[in-house]
Parts: C-alpha cells; structure tokens; sequence
C-alpha cells in the first residue's frame, strides 16, 4: 500500500506573457435567439461557463446533491459565468444528474439570466422526438436561455448502456447520424442538410463512426416539436474525438470538446472541427468551447486535499467499484495500490489545481494552446462549499 501523498501533482508554474489572440465570432439567430458567441482578443475576458455533474457525497443524498447544484448555478449566474451545463450519468452512487431534461428545469427556474442546458444528451439513449419536445418545453419556459448539448456516447456502463438503448445493435449508436437528422429536423433547422456528403464524410473519415457513406431519410417528416415556442434552444455538438467535430464543423455548429478526460485529442479533433467546417445560418465562422476539470482554492495545499476524493472516484469507476464521493479526510485515509496509482497515473485527462494565479495561469495557457473562444470548467468537490469557492475564485482571477 502506498500513501495518498504519492498522488500530489508537481506545483503548477505560472507561464507568463501569454497574450492568446482567439478570433472572434458571430452568432445567428437560429434554434433560439442566438447562442450569444461574442469574445474578446484578451484571453482572460474569453467567457467562463460551467459543467456540474451533481456529485452525492458519502453520507449525503440525492435531493442533497440536487440543491447544492441549484445553489451553485444561483451562485455562478451572480459570477458573471455565460452558461450553465448538466451532464447525463446513469447507474452512478456518486452522480445525480442522471436527467438533463428535469434538472434544466430546476435549474432555469431557480436562475434568471444564465444560460442552462446540457453537457449533455446522450441522443443514442433516447428517442429524437422526445428530446426535441423536452427541449421545446424549456423553450418555451425559458425563451432564448436553452442550450441543447448533444453527445453519443452512454454516459455509463456497458451493462447499464443495454437498459437504455434496449438492444445489443444500439451499443455501437450506429443510428446516432440518423437520430441526430430526425431531431435537428423536428427543432425545424432553417437549411435542411443535404443527406448526402454531410454524415459521409464524417462517417467515412472516422474508423469508429457508423459505416456506410450517407444518412438514411429522416423518419420526422411532417412532425414538430411541441409545445411550439417562439424561439428554439441553441445546438451544440459535443465529444472528446474527431468524429463530432467533424460533423459540428459540416454542420456549422458549435463545438465542446471534453478535454477533461480526452486531452490527447484535444488539438487533433478542434483541428478537424475548424478544416471542416461550413459556414451556417448558425454561425459564420467555427466557435469552440474546451471543457477542464478544475478546483481553486486559497492556497495550493487545500485544492489538493480537496480534488483527492475525485481522484478516488474515478480510479473506482475504472476499477468497476463505483461510489459516492468521499470526504476529503475519508480520501486521504485511504492506502493507494500501486495497480491503483498506475490507473490514475494513465488517466487521459489532467485536472488544474492550485490557488487562483496558477490556475489561472495554466488554463490561459489552455486557451492559448487550443484557441478556445469558451472555457468551461466542472469542479467535483465533497461539500458544495468548497465548489462554490472554486467558481468564486476563478471568476476574481479571470478578469
């Protein structure tokens, strides 16, 4: 057995001099009133949003976790973040976001400005039209607040994956370009895309996409969405390889890239979104949004002790043990395996953790790196306190 001491990251080093020059983009009004995509040439006015997944810690239930997600987007709205994301995870003791659709609803009625929406849908999980009329509801509830995250993975377990997609076929979301034609048509997309050449060629070019060289016809013609709304919620495209960034880039629509658990794919797979893309009733030019892992706290000490219980949680998920988010004193008690230590030591994604000027130093060097017009920042904590503190804290260093 090995000390949780082993597990501690170097103390970042602040790079200086970073004056990252993303471009700035433009938004159109389309599936809602636009997705409001305007930056600034200085890194550190790129807007900061945030992505919660819910965390339920030791001890703590469900409705515990949902309030304190409620009372972080109250908080994070007040900060001055643009958006506001739930994730979709199912089958886990540690996460209770397991319903965008529900939670957005929560959420936008306990906020009056951000933007909500989800980090995102797992579309292969569900039927299109659901998702479109879910959706057209908060719309309509919510008019110009919505965003709409679409991703294909499960967000879960192969075993847990069955139980949603209700057969082996739908494990590989072979259908996911069809599915995603029927609910962009049902949200009545202003220029329907030609069938041919626009899933293709990201079907051809990805080797784990679906196979064959176009999209089925779309199952939804003649349906609408209800309720009707006056405005649409914004599509984005999300993943963490090339394959939805190369559809988002042929749709011509936003991109967010998981760089929080795919940071090898990081730069491939926005290279591919910006050579592919179209310009769209949605956008004239590409707008990528880069997601981090990311704790604050007012000295370095302290967001470590407070980012070890993640990082037991996801070496429990890896290992097929997994459970709810222990206290940081619970994580520190615990004795690594050194089978456990190579797990976390391979982990595909590098959280930022430190006190405000290095973390603000390494995600400008993020920015800088990826040319992100957005940052989005998701922050697992035991206690809601300490999360809160971590938005906090980015916020007064990021400006």
């Amino acid at each position: 057995m090995r000390s949780c001491l082993a597990l501690t990251s170097p103390r970042p080093t602040p790079s200086p001099g970073l004056n990252p020059t993303p471009s700035p983009r433009t938004g159109r009004p389309w599936w809602g009133y636009g997705v409001g995509l305007n930056v600034s040439n200085d890194y550190a006015r790129v807007p900061l949003s945030a992505l919660e997944l819910a965390p339920v810690g030791s001890g703590q239930s469900s409705a515990d976790a949902l309030r304190s997600t409620a009372a972080v987007a109250q908080r994070v709205e007040q900060l001055g973040y643009r958006r506001f994301w739930v994730a979709e995870h199912h089958n886990m003791p540690g996460v209770a976001s397991t319903s965008p659709a529900v939670l957005i609803a929560h959420v936008a009625a306990q906020t009056s400005t951000i933007r909500v929406g989800s980090g995102g849908v797992m579309l292969p999980n569900h039927a299109p039209l659901v998702v479109a009329e879910q959706f057209a509801m908060l719309e309509a509830l919510h008019p110009g607040r919505v965003d709409l995250g679409i991703g294909r993975a499960p967000g879960t377990d192969q075993r847990t994956a069955l139980a949603l997609r209700r057969t082996p076929e739908g494990l590989n979301a072979e259908d996911f370009p069809r599915e995603l034609d029927d609910l962009l048509t049902l949200l009545e997309r202003p220029e329907p895309a030609e069938q041919d050449g626009l899933f293709g060629a990201a079907e051809r070019q990805d080797p784990h996409g679906p196979t064959g060289p176009t999209s089925p016809p779309s199952r939804t013609s003649g349906l609408v969405a209800t309720p009707a709304a006056e405005s649409s919620p914004a599509v984005w495209l999300l993943g963490s390889s090339g394959y939805s960034a190369q559809v988002a880039g042929l749709l011509g629509l936003p991109f967010a890239f998981a760089h929080h658990f795919s940071a090898k794919n990081t730069i491939p797979a926005l290279e591919l979104y910006r050579s592919r893309f179209r310009p769209s009733a949605v956008l004239d030019e590409p707008y990528a949004m880069v997601t981090q892992s990311v704790i604050v706290a007012d000295t370095y000490e302290e967001a470590e002790r407070q980012a070890l219980p993640g990082r037991l949680v996801q070496v429990s998920l890896r290992t097929g043990r997994p459970r709810a988010l222990p206290s940081p004193e619970e994580a520190a008690a615990h004795e690594w395996t050194d089978l456990e230590l190579e797990i976390l030591a391979a982990s595909p994604g590098r959280p930022t953790i430190g006190d405000p000027a290095s973390v603000r130093a390494e995600l400008a060097e993020l920015v800088a790196t990826t040319g992100a017009d957005e940052l989005m920042v998701t922050t697992m904590t035991y206690g809601v306190d300490a999360r809160l503190r971590s938005f906090d804290l980015l916020a007064k260093a990021w400006v």
